[in-house]
């Protein structure tokens, strides 16, 4: 199983923070820095110095790491027009020498989108805006150059794009789609998607997303291994179990509710709930590390959970 980091930046971290894990995240030999696009906090915390944006932070990892893939798990399609977001990633990929992967979903946290005025509809027509954007910009990427692109949906126009700039991957960086919903996620998933992923779920409810997502492909005719079937879980381990608890009120988390909902404990406990998702079919773990300066955390997963992992 690959262990990739997740961030949640909008809870409080700046550019040099993100960096900072990124770099240690790359060192440590984890697979994969992803983070949240996010533009406003959540819970009780200060949320300075303020939100950071996705694709910004990512065009600036993307020169200042060499190895590690970088992507979001999910960019709204309420924050951009699918034109000029499908322009940012591809130079995103070439900044990093075709490294991005892209995850992109509806939009669901109405009160950002209030706070920095976004236009926030309902969740029918957001689906909807979700698969035109998937059109548009998978038809962007896929258009052979030299030729021009044209859509015409309900809510996006484009005329004779040139469709570029291409991305280094062809024929286009990795398309993450994800989340709960029982019959239209696993439908974009089944068109659209290189990986589907699921986040802060049981590995039974786990198992039976992926058998949605699964059946969906052979009702579209596609052949359902064609797909990387990924999960993701808060992290919170530790040798003893005062660091486990240290770490857990640095999160302003509760130890048992991590027990219940997220990968925490010794690293032999982790090891063991990994093999619970890998049994259910993920062969990709996003693992959500809340506490950006506790570096420390990430060495320990490393050193005595990856190797186990994989």
């Amino acid at each position: 199983m690959q262990l990739r980091i997740f961030t949640e930046p909008q809870q409080g971290a700046d550019y040099g923070r993100l960096l900072a894990v990124a770099r240690a995240a790359e060192e440590l030999g984890f697979d994969a820095f992803f983070r949240s696009d996010h533009y406003l906090k959540m819970g009780d915390v200060s949320g300075l110095p303020g939100p950071t944006d996705a694709w910004i932070t990512l065009a600036g990892l993307a020169r200042e790491t060499s190895r590690i893939r970088l992507g979001t798990l999910m960019s709204a399609a309420t924050f951009r027009y699918p034109g000029p977001l499908a322009i940012a990633v591809a130079q995103v990929d070439e900044m990093s020498a075709g490294r991005v992967e892209f995850g992109l979903g509806t939009g669901w946290f109405g009160a950002e989108h209030s706070a920095y005025g976004i236009p926030f509809p309902a969740l029918g027509e957001r689906f909807e805006r979700l698969e035109e954007q998937l059109e548009v910009i998978t038809g962007l990427w896929e258009t052979p150059e030299g030729k021009t692109f044209s859509f015409d949906g309900s809510y996006y126009a484009l005329t004779d794009s040139p469709a570029l700039p291409k991305p280094v991957q062809r024929p286009h960086p990795p398309i993450l789609v994800g989340g709960h919903g029982p019959r239209r996620t696993p439908a974009l998933a089944a068109r659209f998607a290189d990986e589907y992923n699921i986040v802060f779920v049981s590995p039974g409810e786990t198992r039976a997303a992926f058998g949605r997502v699964r059946d969906a492909c052979q009702a579209a005719g596609r052949d359902p291994a064609s797909l990387v079937y990924s999960a993701g879980q808060v992290v919170c381990c530790g040798r003893t179990g005062a660091e486990v608890r240290r770490r857990a009120a640095a999160i302003g988390r509760d130890v048992a509710e991590l027990e219940a909902n997220g990968l925490t404990g010794s690293p032999g406990r982790i090891v063991d709930k990994l093999g619970r998702f890998a049994a259910a079919g993920a062969s990709r773990m996003y693992l959500q590390v809340l506490d950006l300066h506790d570096l420390d955390h990430l060495e320990l997963i490393a050193a005595e959970v990856m190797p186990h992992a994989r």
